[in-house]
């Protein structure tokens, strides 16, 4: 039986992302909240607007790619991942906390150049090439750690 676990995302940073490196591996990870909205009618024929706030976590090579670039809150995002869920005991409160986020293993900026920065700088004077580079690397990264495998 074939499984599949794919997330496809177009949505606007709620905050400027949020770099770190892991104690534990020394890998750099970068994590940041993403809007999605749905627009309908309700039954009085209202227009309403739903927004959902999605977790977004890269590691590696992908954090150090939106730390080059610069990119920040209210950038348009299409992002492609699949879902995690980890859980946690809370240090303050003893209880157990869980989270569902989805792991990024790609992404596209979709704000137009020059746009959703106050300075102007970062990505929005990338070439496209520069921008999507390192999906190449990131391809042969995972393709290079499947050469580790026992099968």
């Amino acid at each position: 039986m074939a499984y599949l676990n794919k997330v496809q995302l177009i949505g606007n940073l709620g905050k400027d992302p949020e770099i770190r490196v892991s104690p534990q591996t020394g890998k750099k990870a970068v994590s940041f909240s993403l809007a999605t909205s749905r627009r309908y009618r309700d039954n009085n024929g209202e227009q309403k607007e739903d927004t959902q706030w999605h977790n977004i976590v890269g590691w590696g090579k992908i954090a150090d790619v939106i730390e080059q670039l610069q990119v920040r809150k209210g950038t348009t995002l299409y992002v492609e991942g699949r879902l995690t869920n980890r859980s946690w005991t809370d240090q303050a409160s003893g209880q157990k906390r869980y989270v569902t986020e989805v792991l990024l293993d790609s992404f596209q900026i979709l704000t137009p150049r020059g746009n959703g920065q106050a300075n102007g700088n970062g990505y929005g004077q990338q070439t496209q090439q520069q921008r999507h580079a390192y999906q190449n690397e990131y391809d042969q990264q995972q393709a290079d750690d499947c050469e580790d495998l026992p099968f």
